[in-house]
């Protein structure tokens, strides 16, 4: 399975919050033993980690993952373009798949 690209805009000192829902052959895929993790960075081949997302998957039958970020975070990320990707991965990393990457503008904020 290839990763699909979903870009995402982020408010600098708001909290974000996505879901997403992963589909196999036209049905929620059964998430139980799965853990999601995906991360934020300057650019895609950078070693630089800028942040990391708080994945969760809250009921794994229903095939939902959220991404989590919290003011307290955005706050600290500077205005402008990075990259992001989110995996579902098993124990001991035994297999990972990504499922989503894309871009991420972060739009600063003003009111401070």
């Amino acid at each position: 399975m290839t990763a699909a690209r979903y870009d995402l805009v982020i408010d600098q000192g708001s909290d974000f919050a996505i879901e997403f829902t992963v589909n196999e052959s036209g049905s929620a895929k059964n998430l139980t033993g799965y853990t999601a993790r995906a991360q934020l960075r300057p650019t895609k081949s950078s070693s630089t980690l800028t942040a990391t997302f708080t994945c969760s998957i809250p009921t794994p039958t229903n095939g939902k993952i959220s991404m989590i970020l919290s003011n307290a975070t955005t706050t600290g990320l500077a205005a402008g373009r990075f990259f992001y990707d989110l995996e579902i991965f098993t124990s001991g990393n035994s297999a990972v798949t990504r499922l989503l990457h894309g871009e991420v503008e972060i739009t600063q904020e003003v009111t401070r």
